[in-house]
């Protein structure tokens, strides 16, 4: 079966910018489609995208007969940054927020519909992106087919929460995304996750997504901060950050039993709130972090995912 692979440029919410829709699927793929949608932080091409063995996630599912798609928000990965992110961040506001997000979601949505014979599409959202898609779900039902929460990110109100200024976007070096994932872990531990020069070479190759890296004058990316305002604002007053409430679609929410980020327990709530959804299921995997789908034991979350979206 030939894979076929294809971008496409869609308008972001932020005007004059444009996002990056991108699609892998062989000329025999099934079913509804499935969109991906990252984090705070990286993009989903270089996430969901980034071959380990030759082999992505993407290239998994199109192999298995899955129509794939992700999406690069504005400002991240592929898509273009606004034009506050060429000037210092403590000048400008906190950039794209859930609710841009959002738009750049839905419009991805419109644009895969408006493709083929299907009318909606199933939403898999990672970290931030399950806020996200979270809100999709319950804004848009018919939209959205089934639902896959991986690292069900869930704030609650934090009476000891301290506000403090956010700027536009902050900078993420290779080391420091490197530090990041091996948080709480000794060398040994995280050796046994996921091979050192695996987690070298991605956390260097996500940061030279920056169209302005530089090794000598720009060796950092950066992220937008929406993200942040969010979460102060739900850590303040206690407002969900989305409603699993209103959420129809079947839903799976899967997690990694060491993620310290989008913890098990995160994902807990979440589900004891999907009151609404047709289906619900919660799994735990064994042996995985917040990322998860580049570590050794990535297989379990892609069979667990591929069998729900399957079913």
């Amino acid at each position: 079966m030939a894979l076929t692979e294809f971008n496409h440029d869609l308008p972001s919410h932020h005007e004059g910018c444009q996002i990056r829709l991108r699609h892998k699927a062989t000329t025999e793929a099934q079913g509804t489609p499935v969109l991906f949608v990252h984090g705070a932080t990286y993009g989903a091409t270089q996430t969901f995208d980034y071959a380990i063995d030759g082999r992505s996630w993407m290239d998994e599912m199109a192999d298995q007969g899955f129509d794939a798609w992700c999406l690069d928000l504005t400002g991240y990965g592929q898509s273009e940054r606004p034009g506050a992110m060429a000037e210092p961040a403590s000048l400008n506001a906190p950039l794209v927020q859930t609710d841009d997000a959002v738009v750049d979601v839905q419009r991805a949505i419109e644009f895969i519909c408006a493709q083929g014979v299907h009318d909606a599409v199933d939403l898999l959202g990672y970290s931030w992106g399950t806020a996200i898609c979270g809100r999709v779900a319950g804004q848009c039902p018919e939209r959205v087919n089934r639902l896959v929460l991986y690292g069900a990110l869930w704030v609650e109100k934090q009476a000891d929460f301290k506000s403090s200024s956010i700027p536009a976007y902050r900078t993420v070096t290779a080391h420091s995304a490197l530090s990041r994932w091996a948080h709480g872990l000794d060398p040994m531990e995280f050796e046994a996750l996921v091979a050192p020069a695996v987690a070298a070479d991605w956390c260097q190759t996500m940061v030279e997504t920056d169209p302005n890296y530089d090794t000598a004058k720009h060796a950092f990316l950066r992220a937008p901060t929406g993200v942040r305002a969010d979460f102060a604002h739900c850590a303040q007053t206690g407002i969900d950050w989305y409603k699993p409430e209103l959420i129809q679609a079947p839903t799976l929410i899967v997690v990694g039993d060491l993620d310290i980020e989008t913890t098990p327990e995160q994902g807990l709530i979440v589900f004891s709130r999907l009151t609404q959804a047709h289906s619900r299921q919660f799994t735990l995997i064994g042996g995985g972090t917040h990322s998860l789908l580049l570590e050794n034991r990535r297989f379990q979350l892609f069979d667990a995912v591929h069998q729900f979206l399957a079913t």
